[in-house]
């Protein structure tokens, strides 16, 4: 079977259309791939996620807030998302990646947007209450080591927002679709900071 009759424009739009990328991009896929369209759309993110990784030591200084508030007006969150260009900060796909991640902050309450960001002290209390109940588990300590350090590795996961699985798509991690988005707008995006105010709580 010829290219040209293997790789349709319609399976290109269609293509296209899933993941944002380029016209030419989705060709190229599409014939590594023989014309699947699943594989190509996976083999598009990959290669998506390489060039965000080169887009990392770029600058992002534009961006915008995201906010939401939940219906019961007890719960709000506001969000600083940046990008590179203040282009890429007033398309439909960054300003709804700010959405999204305010409906998520507002959800899952995460402590920090990375491990890195954790107070150590908490860290430090999170250990040794892990330390102390495997050895109430009479664990021993070599054991213990590696059962407190899994431990730490759930409670990152669970409490830092980039980890955490997305709410909306819990196959994807927060990371993993601030990549997709950065792959799809071309740009490096980060997210700089967030606050989360609930009645209530202090």
């Amino acid at each position: 079977m010829s290219e040209a009759t293997m790789i349709s424009a319609q399976d290109v739009k269609k293509l296209r259309d899933m993941t944002g990328a380029g016209m030419m991009d989705c060709k190229k896929a599409l014939t590594e791939t023989e014309g699947d369209i699943e594989k190509a759309v996976d083999l598009l993110r990959a290669k998506g996620a390489a060039k965000a990784a080169k887009r990392a030591e770029k600058s992002a200084n534009e961006g915008v807030i995201g906010h939401y508030v939940h219906f019961d007006n007890k719960t709000a969150v506001i969000v600083e998302v940046n990008c590179e260009t203040d282009f890429v900060a007033n398309t439909d796909d960054f300003k709804g990646l700010a959405r999204d991640l305010a409906i998520h902050i507002a959800s899952t309450n995460p402590l920090a947007i990375s491990s890195e960001e954790i107070d150590t002290d908490l860290v430090d209390r999170e250990r040794a209450v892990y330390l102390e109940q495997a050895k109430e588990e009479g664990k021993p300590e070599h054991i213990a080591e590696k059962i407190v350090e899994g431990r730490l590795q759930k409670f990152f996961k669970e409490s830092t927002l980039l980890a955490q699985p997305f709410v909306k798509d819990p196959d994807r991690t927060i990371e993993e679709l601030i990549t997709d988005v950065s792959s799809t707008v071309g740009e490096k995006i980060e997210v700089a900071r967030f606050a989360r105010m609930k009645v209530g709580e202090r």
